[in-house]
């Protein structure tokens, strides 16, 4: 697949809230935990190669992804034809690493932002990971990271309730 490939008819040709990007992600049930998200908030998701699994309309058939037509992605061969795709400025990208010193609320998301979370194994490259817009999901308990789809929700929704306030309720008197 070529970075112009779209898998399915998503939100093709409209402009998402947010970009969501999965580089290089190996555990099919996380992608497809985080492309059930993209599909119920209007994010964009990116798939960076090599994916550790099939997602073939077979496989996905097989899966029982009944929702997987409805998101809206885009796989891309690398991780800088993905970011070339998504129009964004550097310093609208943010890098999610457990090893980043910045928590994920601290930046004032745009539209249009792009969220990049690593493999599941190894993470983002390094250097990405702990520059400026490294950010991370604090932990408050002996683990190394949490689940890739729990921390793309977590932050996820952060960049949404900044970037669409009206979508979120007042909290109660």
């Amino acid at each position: 697949m070529s970075a112009t490939d779209t898998v399915s008819e998503g939100l093709r040709g409209d402009t998402p809230p947010l970009h969501v990007v999965l580089f290089q992600p190996l555990i099919p049930q996380n992608t497809g935990s985080v492309g059930r998200l993209c599909v119920g908030t209007g994010a964009r998701l990116h798939l960076v190669e090599p994916l550790g699994f099939d997602i073939s309309e077979k496989a996905v058939r097989r899966a029982g992804l009944d929702y997987w037509k409805h998101v809206d992605l885009h796989v891309h061969p690398d991780l800088d034809a993905c970011l070339a795709a998504t129009g964004a400025a550097p310093e609208r990208v943010f890098w999610l690493s457990a090893a980043a010193s910045r928590v994920y609320t601290e930046p004032a998301y745009q539209p249009g932002d792009v969220l990049v979370f690593g493999r599941e194994t190894t993470g983002l490259p390094r250097e990405r990971a702990l520059g400026n817009q490294g950010v991370s999901v604090p932990r408050f308990g002996p683990v190394r990271s949490f689940n890739l789809a729990t921390t793309v929700g977590i932050v996820l929704f952060e960049a949404l309730r900044q970037t669409q306030p009206h979508a979120f309720p007042p909290p109660p008197p």
